[in-house]
């Protein structure tokens, strides 16, 4: 709640000076009717965000269809974020119109196209980007591709094919038929062993057991092991999530250790329940280890994995980072918004002999919309090189 209400907060007083500068400067002049018009906007977008805010509460989106409630809020962000932005770009150009030159403005039209060309770049480029990423790369599935390459791998485990999906968060954001193509694509690979590593919705009420009968279809020759995400136990539904998915074939791993045999190799993993950042990680995870084995941590958090390591796991497998989710990358800068509580965001890291891989995975949270994050199927080889 504290970091909702900090941003609702921020966005507020950034709004309202942005429309207290605008009507002071550069409109103090302009029609009485656009005048009131920019006012009873800047009305307009704070109470749409006040009310957005209030729909994180169940009990009063529970007055309203689960979808209304999800896209009022995502659109909304959308909303507070773009105008943060207008308001510093057209600070931005200001200061640029207002450099002093040996030219006067209206004598100067190259300077003149040149601010009318980068106005448009500023308030229009970000509009474009989260278009894209609202209505074509959030539904742009792609099947990746991770070797890890693991020198004193067990022979028979050489080629090992371990098929993921995580952070579903079925939802008004993803339908089951998205999820139905995603799991479609995960059989092709004909994975060793199929991988599911939290996050299956969002929050309580959404369509947790359409999520668990789709991920019934998911085929591996050993089976479907998986893991509790930081939103199942917001929602309250780890137990719930864990016999129901044994009912339909799958078992989750909750502080618990599975081993399957591959020829004359045995794999050990462990699934944890999600590792909260404020707590010491992994308690004990050191007893699911066994000796010989070739030990996989499932946590869904992948900020454990240093720990990890020092316990015993060559390999962790995780997501919760959405691979960032919405990332820009400015002056070869990667920003995003998974970077301020990890540094494994997308992909595969390693530490000596250790490795972990973080797989963007397939939904959506708080935003409707990926941008250079493209959501994923992650189909992991292991190598001995």
């Amino acid at each position: 709640m504290i970091p909702d209400l900090t941003f609702v907060v921020l966005v507020s007083v950034s709004q309202l000076l942005g429309a207290w500068w605008i009507l002071r400067g550069f409109a103090k002049t302009a029609r009485p009717a656009v005048r009131s018009l920019l006012q009873w906007g800047t009305v307009a977008s704070l109470t749409s965000l006040v009310f957005a805010f209030f729909l994180r509460f169940d009990k009063f989106a529970a007055y309203f269809p689960d979808w209304l409630s999800s896209w009022a809020r995502g659109l909304m962000i959308c909303w507070s974020l773009l105008s943060i932005f207008w308001i510093a770009a057209l600070v931005i150009l200001i200061f640029l119109r207002n450099l002093p030159r040996k030219i006067p403005w209206e004598h100067d039209p190259t300077r003149r196209r040149l601010l009318t060309s980068a106005g448009a770049v500023l308030l229009g480029a970000p509009v474009a980007a989260l278009g894209y990423g609202v209505f074509i790369q959030r539904k742009q599935f792609a099947l990746r591709e991770q070797k890890i390459v693991i020198p004193d791998l067990p022979l028979d485990l050489d080629g090992l094919k371990l098929v993921q999906l995580t952070d579903i968060h079925l939802s008004p954001f993803l339908s089951k038929q998205d999820l139905e193509y995603a799991v479609a694509m995960a059989n092709e690979t004909k994975a060793h062993v199929a991988l599911v590593t939290g996050d299956l919705i969002t929050r309580w009420g959404d369509p947790l057991d359409d999520c668990l009968d789709a991920l019934k279809h998911v085929r591996a020759e050993a089976g479907v092991l998986g893991c509790m995400g930081n939103h199942e136990e917001f929602a309250g539904t780890e137990r719930y999530t864990e016999v129901e998915g044994a009912r339909r074939g799958m078992r989750f791993l909750r502080q618990a250790a599975q081993t399957l045999r591959f020829g004359s190799a045995t794999v050990n993993f462990a699934g944890v329940d999600y590792q909260p950042v404020r707590k010491p990680y992994l308690v004990g995870a050191e007893k699911l280890t066994v000796p010989g084995a070739f030990n996989i941590l499932l946590s869904h958090n992948p900020d454990v994995f240093p720990v990890a390591a020092q316990k015993g796991y060559p390999l962790t497998i995780g997501g919760h980072t959405h691979g960032g989710q919405v990332r820009v990358e400015i002056l070869g800068a990667d920003f995003n918004v998974a970077r301020f509580y990890t540094p494994f965001v997308d992909g595969l890291y390693r530490d000596g002999s250790s490795s972990v891989f973080v797989s963007r995975g397939i939904g959506t949270i708080g935003v409707p919309a990926r941008l250079g994050a493209p959501p994923e199927v992650a189909l992991i080889r292991l190598c001995r090189s």
